[in-house]
């Protein structure tokens, strides 16, 4: 199930991930102090491309980190791999306290770990309105070329919730230009509690559409 995030993390304002099974957060008891690495803004693509999606060929996932990067400061990772109509979390590792114990292997049925997924990405009941907004002009953005027509490019929307108003930051480049220092520009987007979020999404696209998002973007430093 996905929840906001802990109010002090600093490397991702989306909601975070927390893994049950059989109702036991496991993170939370192994790495007590850590956040989880599979956030909402990695959930938005195909299924395929979904941070637990199971293939057939195996993958090491991270799960949670320190709020840093884990070459630096370490985290949790299991390997995910489907075998046919299981689903198979094997090989954890704790690279943040090799002392702590891991679990043992998990095997689901895959249908219903599919099932499991994607009725998580489908939640949205935990979401606050800067959550909500976020999302859906994540979504629209995608279908939208109202940046386009002015010459850029989005390559990042987050929420922020830490100021007041909470507000999400598009991120957007000139199109072809790698988002590199002197070349991001920021559309800070408030975001009001009581105007449902579909209708604020409407409204920003069409202002975008309407006019050049430079004009009222900061350059980022």
């Amino acid at each position: 199930m996905f929840v906001p995030p802990h109010p002090d993390a600093v490397m991702s304002p989306w909601g975070e991930l927390r893994v049950l099974i059989d109702g036991r957060d496991v993170l939370a008891e192994i790495h007590p102090d850590g956040v989880s690495s599979c956030t909402r803004g990695e959930w938005f693509g195909p299924a395929e491309e979904w941070p637990l999606t199971a293939s057939d060929e195996p993958r090491r996932v991270e799960l949670s980190n320190n709020d840093c990067v884990t070459d630096c400061c370490g985290g949790i990772f299991v390997t995910i791999r489907r075998r046919a109509d299981r689903v198979e979390w094997t090989g954890w590792e704790n690279t943040e306290d090799v002392r702590v114990p891991v679990p043992g292997d998990f095997h689901f049925d895959a249908a219903r770990y599919d099932a499991e997924l994607a009725r998580a990405v489908a939640d949205d009941s935990w979401e606050e309105p800067v959550d909500g907004v976020a999302r859906l002009l994540t979504l629209a953005l995608a279908e939208s070329d109202c940046f386009e027509r002015w010459g850029w490019r989005v390559y990042l929307v987050l929420p922020q919730r830490g100021r007041r108003p909470a507000r999400v930051e598009v991120h957007f480049t000139p199109r072809g230009a790698a988002p590199v220092p002197g070349s991001v520009y920021v559309q800070d987007v408030p975001v009001a509690r009581y105007v449902p979020a579909a209708e604020q999404v409407r409204r920003i696209v069409a202002a975008v559409a309407a006019d050049d998002p430079q004009k009222t973007a900061r350059l980022l430093g």
